[in-house]
């Protein structure tokens, strides 16, 4: 059992843990002093006691999922963590895998948050930098031979005062060459209608551009104030009611057909959101993200790239970049924790 003040040790030091500050279905991840020297870091773990209740299949899913992660995160060169959640150090704890991870200020889904208690919305600049970051991530994951299929505000950490955020949780990472129909994964409320309906052999055929998607629909919720798609809404309900079945029984309602992914109102509130000229070509990307047909889509991140440059033209904003400090120029992380060394201090 994890407790506040437990130390766990990884292969480059030792960690404290501080206070549980987030989690999911099967994980929890904590703030815990680093080795000596260094800054806190979100130590993540596999919650022992959902593995307590789990079935054996279940928990080794759990495990297997978080070693996948690690083992991508272990592959990125030092350049791609400019919009990817930095691994700092990794080992065992209690039989069970550990990521120690830099710790960064909140998920989007809590900025916005946020935000909109305060009554302020997020600035059309920033929103397309992040757009444009979180492109880059995906770009990444599929240059690595990956599709991401779980992005979601829960999943992408802000640092707003450097205005950056960055791609973390990677469990549900599939190879983009295996090209067979596999097992449902990721959430419900954020997926792309092939990754939440299954294919005609029952499973689920997604690639590349079921991450556009998703992108699609956090484009809308970074638009309207951190209100989601109806589309997804419907999707998350219900999956919450039936689980997997809960495809079949939105399309018994619906005689068979898809429901919309993007529906009128939605589209004139976003117009109204991203305002003036730059709401039409705003509105072209949202519609070609979010198109049913997966081959619909953007086909590359260049295509997308190409999208958010055309909506800052519009606006009259700089092109992405301009003005912006070394760390942003040069694409590298050049915190002095990018990269620790081995430590064997005590804490």
């Amino acid at each position: 059992m994890t407790a506040s003040d437990t130390i766990i040790t990884l292969e480059l030091g030792h960690y404290r843990l501080r206070e549980r500050i987030g989690g999911s279905a099967y994980g929890v991840v904590w703030r815990a002093d680093g080795p000596r020297g260094t800054r806190d870091v979100a130590l993540k773990l596999i919650n022992q006691n959902q593995m307590a209740r789990a079935l054996p299949a279940q928990r080794e899913r759990w495990i297997a999922s978080a070693v996948n992660e690690i083992a991508f995160l272990e592959s990125l060169e030092p350049w791609d963590e400019r919009h990817i959640v930095r691994l700092l150090d990794s080992g065992w704890h209690e039989g069970l895998p550990v990521l120690a991870l830099e710790l960064m200020s909140c998920d989007l889904g809590r900025h916005m948050k946020g935000l909109r208690a305060r009554g302020a919305p997020l600035p059309l600049a920033r929103l397309l930098d992040w757009m444009a970051q979180l492109n880059q991530a995906l770009a990444k994951v599929h240059q690595y031979g990956w599709r991401y299929l779980d992005l979601k505000p829960a999943n992408v950490l802000v640092d707003a005062q450097l205005g950056v955020v960055k791609l973390a949780d990677f469990g549900t990472n599939r190879r983009l060459a295996a090209m067979e129909e596999h097992s449902y994964a990721g959430t419900a409320n954020w997926q792309a209608p092939e990754q939440f309906f299954p294919a005609g052999g029952g499973g689920y055929a997604t690639g590349a551009h079921s991450d556009f998607f998703a992108l699609g629909a956090l484009f809308y919720f970074l638009a309207s104030g951190g209100v989601q798609l109806q589309y997804g809404a419907d999707c998350g309900m219900a999956y919450r009611e039936h689980h997997t079945e809960g495809a079949r029984v939105m399309l018994r309602q619906l005689g068979g057909a898809l429901p919309p992914t993007l529906l009128p109102d939605e589209e004139r509130r976003f117009a109204e959101a991203v305002g003036g000229p730059a709401a039409r070509p705003a509105l072209a990307l949202l519609r070609k993200l979010l198109e049913a047909d997966p081959a619909a889509r953007p086909r590359h991140a260049i295509e997308i790239s190409r999208g958010l440059a055309a909506i800052r033209s519009a606006a009259g904003l700089p092109p992405a970049g301009a003005g912006t400090d070394a760390w942003t120029r040069t694409g590298v992380a050049l915190s002095p924790d990018a990269a620790w060394p081995h430590a064997a201090d005590t804490p």
